[in-house]
Formats: C-alpha cells, structure tokens, sequence
C-alpha cells in the first residue's frame, strides 16, 4: 500500500465501516510510515473544526 492509498482509506474511514482486508493492510502501513500516522491523528481533529465551521460555531465575537 502507498501513501496515496492510505490517506484515502483513513478518510474513508471517517465515513464508512473499512473491511476487515483494508485494515489490516491499513494498519500494517501505518507501522512503518510516520507521516500517515501523523495523518491518522490529524484526521479526527480536522473533521471536527470542518463540522463546527459549517455550522457558524467558529465565530465567538457577536456581530
């Protein structure tokens, strides 16, 4: 599995149930690449500031 790959299953992930085979090989990718790792954990977080900037919660001040 390349970068390429991994990135997307790791996106995919977010929004569907990955099989058993995706991973397996997911995971064995992630054991010797330190930059999908680091994808990995950013992943969540940047979902997660997507989600709250759509729906306006990224504005404190009042207008």
């Amino acid at each position: 599995m390349n970068c390429q790959k991994a990135t997307r299953l790791i996106s995919e992930g977010q929004d569907r149930a990955l099989s058993l085979p995706e991973k397996m090989t997911l995971r064995v990718h992630l054991l010797i690449c330190s930059g999908c790792r680091n994808f990995n954990r950013q992943v969540p977080f940047l979902s997660q500031v997507m989600q709250a900037y759509a729906q306006g919660q990224d504005e404190k001040t009042p207008k």
